[in-house]
């Protein structure tokens, strides 16, 4: 593994961690809620402001070229070594725990807009991939993850046997 890959988990499904995550966003929500004295109106802006606040979500790009598919997505400022990448047939889901401080030796901070949290990205593939030929680099601030596009499946007839 060269100095900037970045190391692959295959996995079964996502969808426990998408779960996850949805149940953190439908808690932080209810709180919102709740700390707007219950007023009900609001639900969808106490929905996307939890999410805001606990998720950043990396601008990405899928391209398909070659038989592969390339999915590159900005992560400036992470680590290669923070970055948790999990592929299955179907889809990536890339991960990072991101963290931003400020400390008085470095000055007062006048403006922000560095993003703390987690860094959470699922990308479907718009055809299955074969995950055994997943890899994934990191270089300059950018995660290229390519795959190959799985070889379709050809149809095979079953002859049925009288028992």
């Amino acid at each position: 593994m060269g100095l900037n890959d970045i190391a692959l988990r295959k996995a079964e499904t996502v969808f426990n961690e998408l779960d996850q995550l949805q149940t953190a966003i439908s808690r932080r929500a209810f709180d919102l809620f709740r700390e707007r004295g219950e007023a009900w109106g609001a639900p969808l802006a106490d929905w996307l402001k939890a999410e805001r606040q606990l998720v950043w979500k990396p601008a990405i790009e899928v391209r398909r070229k070659n038989g592969q598919f390339e999915v590159l997505a900005a992560t400036p400022g992470v680590g290669a070594k923070a970055l948790d990448v999990q592929i299955t047939a179907e889809e990536v889901l890339i991960k990072a725990d991101v963290h931003h401080k400020h400390t008085a030796e470095e000055g007062a901070v006048e403006l922000c807009e560095f993003t703390g949290g987690q860094l959470f990205r699922s990308v479907h593939f718009p055809e299955k991939i074969d995950p055994d030929s997943a890899t994934a680099e990191y270089r300059n601030g950018m995660l290229r993850i390519t795959a190959n596009i799985a070889k379709p499946v050809a149809e095979k007839k079953v002859e049925v046997v009288a028992a």
